[in-house]
Formats: C-alpha cells, structure tokens, sequence
C-alpha cells in the first residue's frame, strides 16, 4: 500500500495512456493518489479524474509559475472552489525564485491567499519552495502566527533550516525522486533524521523520474522506487515505511477518505 502525495495527471503527457498508468500504479500497491492543482481554471479537469477514479484527489491552487495571471485572486475564490468532496488540499502554492516567471512581489501576495484560504477551510497547504526558503519561512511564520494552518513543503530539495522550521509548526515533508538521484547525498542526509511520522512520498509525475527510471516520464507507480531507497535511508522494512506515508497522508489530507483506495483493489 503505497501513496503517490503529489502528481499532475491532468496534464496532456497522460492523455493517451491513462489507463494503462492506472494499471501499473496498482501493480505496484498505489491504492490512493493525490492530483495536484496547478492552475485554478483546470480545476474542472482535474474533478473529471477525480470523479472517474474514486482513489484521486484533487486540490485547488496557482502555482507561482503562474501567479502573474491571477493578479486579482482572493482567497475566496479558492474557498469557492474548495467545497467539492475531492478537493481536500490548497495548492500548490509557494514561492519560485529559480525561474522567476512571475514577479516575486505577486508570487508573495497570491501565496498569502492561498493561504488564508488553507486557514478558512481547514484544508492544508501543499508548498511549492525553490530557492525561496528565506521569503517562504517568512511568509509562513507570519501567516502561522495569524492563525495556525496544517500543510506539507511538498518535492523536498531545500535546507536543513527549512526542514526545521517546517517540522517546528507541525507540517509535512514530502520526498519525490530527487533522493534517488547521485548528486543528492545532502538531501538524503536530511531526510534521514526527519521523524517518520511527518514522512510523504511522491512522484510529482510527469517530472523527476526517480532511479531506475530516471530520464523517463514519471507517472504514480515509480513512486514504488522514491519508497524503496527512503525505507532504506530510515532503517526500515518497506512494508512499514509505505505505511506509516499512508497513515500520514490520510492524517494530513483528512477530507480524503479510506473507502476509495479499497475499492480500488
């Protein structure tokens, strides 16, 4: 039993062989998937699959790549949005300072929205963060401090302070496939001494294949792969690790129910 936390099957790389990509997801013990939101207008086309697929869920949100289009989005207009059954998170959301395809001063003030829309309706917040931790922490801690909301840094690849302070305000931490690759040791080494109770995995298919498939489109059953090698980085069996991100993903997202992952078997 496996969860993929964060993945984009709504995008056009899944449209001739979704079928298929199911199949081997559950080949693979992925009983339950969460399709992240990427952009508020193909939120209709994310509940298609959600509505198709009882084990896909959904969340509402802009990801900074695509702040500048929202200038004038409110956090009601995602707590509008946020009411179906299987929206059950905001975001992503965050902050992109590596590419910058929207000024950072709206990346900020849209994040904030979602924000509040996280805080209103209980939901948590699925972040986005590179090469932002300073501003993300910011933002977070002055927001937690408004009024306290639950989340996850989703596709972890930041700093120790930033698993820290994530940690210190109750959040997630979610590895993808990036802990896979040669070059991550540092990252690995930080993952090795994130409490397993606060513990995600993910593909964010169709990006960041993990090892062996590396180089590949991503989709939900190479999470199997990212599990593998964090199972061994905690010391544990991987029937135990796949656990415990499941128990913890259904602790996190609590709008997400069992029933659709064992119908799904």
């Amino acid at each position: 039993m496996l969860v993929d936390s964060h993945c984009h099957l709504d995008f056009d790389d899944f449209e001739e062989d979704l079928d298929e990509i199911i199949c081997r997801a559950k080949e693979n013990g992925v009983t339950t998937i969460l399709n992240a939101g990427n952009n508020i207008d193909e939120l209709d086309r994310q509940l298609e699959l959600s509505e198709k697929y009882p084990f896909i869920y959904t969340a509402v949100g802009v990801h900074p790549h695509n702040a500048s289009e929202y200038e004038n989005i409110t956090a009601q207009d995602f707590i509008a949005k946020a009411g179906h059954k299987k929206v059950v998170g905001i975001g992503e959301c965050g902050l992109d300072y590596y590419y910058d395809y929207s000024p950072r001063d709206t990346q900020i003030r849209i994040f904030r929205e979602q924000i509040k829309a996280a805080q209103e309706t209980g939901l948590p917040l699925i972040i986005h963060t590179r090469d932002a931790d300073e501003d993300t922490m910011t933002v977070l801690d002055e927001e937690y401090k408004k009024k306290p909301f639950t989340g996850e840094i989703h596709c972890f690849s930041s700093s120790q302070k930033l698993a820290d302070f994530a940690l210190s305000i109750g959040f997630y931490i979610s590895a993808s496939g990036i802990i896979t690759f040669n070059k991550s040791g540092e990252l690995r080494e930080i993952f090795e001494h994130i409490p397993l109770e606060r513990l995600l995995v993910e593909t964010d298919a169709p990006f960041l294949a993990p090892i062996p498939m590396r180089g590949r489109r991503n989709e939900p059953s190479f999470v199997l792969h990212t599990a593998e090698r964090l199972a061994q980085l905690k010391n544990v069996p991987l029937e135990k690790l796949a656990q415990i991100t499941s128990d913890n993903f259904f602790n996190l997202f609590r709008k997400a129910s069992d029933k659709g992952r064992y119908e799904y078997k």
